[in-house]
Order: C-alpha cells, then structure tokens, then sequence
C-alpha cells in the first residue's frame, strides 16, 4: 500500500491575498535559564506573513525552534539565534520574527537587620524583534515597594503636637513622664498612612550588550525606591523597615522622578517608559504617575 502524502493546507494560495503583520502563537509553555535558574515560562512567537498570496505559516516550526531556549542561559544573542531561526523557517514568507518571554525572576533577599533571608519574585517579560536584519530588545520588569504619604506625615505630626500640648500644657516637664508619653498610644495619636506599591519598568537595551542586565536594573530600581518589600523578618527588621519608611516619605510623582534619573544612570539603557502605582490606602482609587526618557531625543 502506498503512503498518503499528508495535505498541507497551509501551503495553498489565499482566497484573499493580503500581508499580515504577525501570526504565531500565545501562551507557549517552556523553561528557561536566568541567573543559574530554570524558570517556569510561556512565549508568544510569530513571524510577518509578507507574502499575501500564502494562506498561512508553519507555526510547528516555530514551535520547534524554541526548544533552542532550553539549552542556554538567555541572552541577546540567543534571542537573535531563535528569531533568524524563525525566519530562516519561513525563507520567502516572513521578513520579521517576534518573541516574547513572561516569567517571574527569583532573588534572594537579606533581612536590614538580623540575619535571615528569603525569596522574592519579580515579573518580567522580554520581548525580541528581528526586523528587517534590525534586532532589538526590550525588557519590563515589576518592582514592589512600600511608600508612605508625605501629607498624611505631616498631617499625623500635627495631631501628635496638639495632642502634646494638650497633655503637657502649664505643666513642668520631667524627663521619664516625655519618654513614657511617646511610648503609649495616648501620645502619638497618629500614624501617616501607607501602601504597597508598584514600579513597572520597560526598558529599551543597547543592541551591544552581551547579557540581560535584569538584576542589576532591579537592584538599581530598589536602591532609588528605598523601600522595597522584604521577605523574612523579625522584630527589629520590622522596626528598621518603619524607620526606613519614616525618612524616605513620597508621593507617586516622588518615585517616578527617582527612577528616572537612576535608570538614565544605569548602562544600557536607550530609552524607558516607567509607570508607579501607589495602591491608596486612603482612597479606593490608586495614584499613579508615568515617565519617559529616550537616548535619541534626551
């Protein structure tokens, strides 16, 4: 009996003829290599479908040539080598290949005080295009932070003065009964509010870098934050997070402008949306503020 040549239904010309700009697939599950990790990962992977007159791509090429990810730790360079692969699958087809990789990058983070430590996981995503022989890459990043309302401080200060002159007006002040009314709830009345908060960073790298600088953009994020979220705590890691908090106030605006000029610092870097979230804490609705900067026009 002879084999039946399987149909390639793909193969056949379009009933309509027209170029599409991206076709692929979404959501691929895969592991990846960062920073000495295997990571839990999805990619979403596509070529431009140049030729209007083909019906469709080969999308189990693509698919197969992402096994390629497993093998090394991801770089710039290992992305182009996955995207010519795209293209080199689809000769006459495609003239660009996009990938984009979403994981969540884990790094260990030390207690500010005693000496313990724990795991903190970051969202990235990286996103790769190979367009028209011009290769860039793209990162976005999501730090967590805590901030504390300069208003609502000065607000609580307030309260704690009146209340201070309420209790020790026209009265002679002694050392021990100062020290015993800062200690108590009746002498500070007060407390400035705060939130969780969240700092999403996309960032447009240098086509020379060799490797993704992810931890050290982190690193540098949470250096001009002051107050990144802590993992394992004890009582005076707490106490140290509350002193951090109480001399590092901000508002929104506070934080999107810290995070501009660090990033503007960090090396790499041609250009850079940022967008803060402070989820209220006072309010039901969240502040928010954004920024952006570019090599090419600064």
């Amino acid at each position: 009996m002879n084999a039946l040549t399987l149909p390639d239904i793909a193969a056949q010309a379009s009933r309509q003829a027209l170029p599409l700009e991206w076709v692929g697939m979404c959501g691929i599950a895969l592991p990846v290599l960062l920073d000495g990790q295997r990571l839990s990962a999805t990619a979403d992977a596509g070529v431009s479908l140049d030729d209007g007159e083909a019906r469709g791509i080969h999308m189990s090429r693509l698919y197969l040539a992402l096994e390629t990810l497993e093998q090394a730790t991801l770089s710039p360079t290992l992305l182009q080598r996955v995207l010519q692969r795209f293209l080199d699958s689809h000769e006459g087809l495609a003239n660009s290949a996009y990938l984009k990789i979403h994981t969540n990058l884990l790094l260990k983070r030390p207690a500010l005080i005693s000496p313990l430590s724990g795991w903190k996981t970051y969202p990235i995503s990286i996103d790769a295009r190979l367009k028209n022989s011009m290769f860039h890459v793209e990162l976005k990043i999501e730090v967590a932070y805590s901030s504390t309302c300069p208003c609502s401080a000065a607000l609580s200060r307030q309260l704690i003065q009146q209340q201070f002159v309420d209790d020790f007006a026209n009265k002679p002040l002694e050392h021990a009964d100062v020290l015993a009314w800062l200690g108590s709830t009746k002498g500070i009345v007060a407390t400035p509010h705060s939130q969780r908060s969240s700092a999403q960073l996309s960032l447009q790298l240098d086509d020379y870098l060799d490797e993704l600088p992810l931890i050290a953009l982190i690193n540098d994020a949470e250096a001009a934050l002051g107050t990144p979220v802590q993992t394992a705590v004890k009582r005076a890691d707490e106490q140290a997070f509350a002193l951090a908090n109480g001399q590092n106030l901000m508002f929104c605006e506070d934080a999107a402008r810290r995070l501009n000029i660090a990033l503007k610092r960090s090396p790499g870097i041609n250009g850079f949306h940022i967008r803060v979230i402070h989820a209220e804490s006072l309010h039901a609705h969240d502040a928010v503020a954004e920024s952006r900067w570019n090599r090419e026009y600064a």
